[in-house]
Order: C-alpha cells, then structure tokens, then sequence
C-alpha cells in the first residue's frame, strides 16, 4: 500500500510540474496580434493585423477528424520537415476554417518571411497571407469538440444578430492550448465582420 501511495505521488507531483511548465511556456510563445474594438456581453470585436500562416487544407468537415491529422502535418513542418531541416518556433493560437473542407494554419513568427521561409516536405503544405481583418470573437474554456464548437459558433451568431452586426461566413475555431494541457485551456470561435461594421462600432 505504502509502494502505491508513493507512486501515485510521484505521478501527481510529474503531472503538476508538466502543467506548470506549460503555462509558464505559453507565457512566451507568440501569438496572432490584435487589438479589441468594443467588449460586448459575451463577445468582444478585435482588429487583426494581417499575418502569414503555414496553412494544409484537409479533407474533412469537422474538428475531431481534422485537428489530429492536420496538427501532426504542420507540427512536422516546423520541428524540422523541410529542406533545411530548420526548427521553427510554435506560436498560438492553432487556428482552423469552418468550412466544408477545414484548413488548418499555425501563425509564421513574425521574424521570418514567405521568400526566406523553407520549403516543407509535405507538398500540401502552404504559406497564406492572412490580410488585416475585424471579427468578432467568443471565447469558451475545457476540451474542444465537433459539438462545442457548434454550440458557441451559433451563440455568436445570435449575440451577433440581437447586436445587428453584419458578419459574413468566414468562420475559425482558434486553440490555444497544447494536448496535454489540463489546467486554464482556452478555445475562440470566430468570424470575420463586413466592412462597414468597424466604422460604425467606432463611432458608437
């Protein structure tokens, strides 16, 4: 009995280092910038700066089918799967299109350039140019699922339709968190407003 209550210790002491290292980790990855327009209840509006992405258009329509698949493709690419065998650093969030077919994408770190950059080894890797954007975000905590992810897509939606914010149908979940992180996990849905929708929440 005496063996298992040290083993059982060992194993909760690993398990709150790990989950201490990660959340000190987070604290220096870098992440897509943005500025937040105007909080609302349960969303907030945000200016994106445009940015480059390493991008894998996947053949999949939900997030369970896609995220394990397309996270090991990009996560290969920039731990050293290309020409160069060059290490790139991980940034966050993991963004992914809600679309018929999802895209994943992992923010290029804002030192390097799309003509500097080295060529994967995977053929369906991509580089996308992301322009500047204004979208409208919701945020939601625990473990992400084909179903939450609908659940607060559509809770945007309607805190969007009641505000009378035009958006368009450019919809991306956004995850923040790695795998094994347990402890403050933080999920987005997002999608990109019209146009015109800046000026007016600017002027309100």
């Amino acid at each position: 009995m005496k063996i298992v209550l040290i083993i059982i210790g060992v194993l909760v002491a690993a398990f709150i280092a790990i989950q201490l290292y990660t959340m000190s980790a987070q604290k220096d990855i870098e992440s897509y910038p943005y500025d937040v327009v105007k909080k609302y209840n349960n969303f907030e509006v945000r200016k994106y700066e445009a940015t480059l992405f390493t991008s894998d258009k996947l053949p999949y329509k939900e997030y369970k089918e896609a995220s394990s698949k397309g996270f090991s493709i990009l996560a290969g690419y920039i731990f050293g799967g290309n020409e160069d065998n060059e290490k790139i650093a991980m940034t966050s969030p993991v963004a992914m299109s809600l679309e018929d077919s999802i895209t994943m994408m992992f923010m290029v770190p804002k030192k390097h350039k799309k003509e500097t950059l080295p060529k994967p080894n995977q053929s369906q890797i991509e580089f996308k140019e992301e322009p500047a954007k204004t979208v409208a975000a919701i945020s939601f905590g625990g473990w992400s699922s084909n179903e939450k992810i609908e659940k607060y897509k559509k809770q945007l939606i309607d805190a969007l339709d009641v505000e009378g914010i035009a958006y368009t149908n450019h919809f991306f979940y956004l995850g923040y968190n790695a795998p094994f992180e347990v402890i403050n996990r933080k999920n987005e849905v997002i999608v990109e407003l019209e146009e015109e929708v800046l000026e007016i929440i600017e002027t309100e």
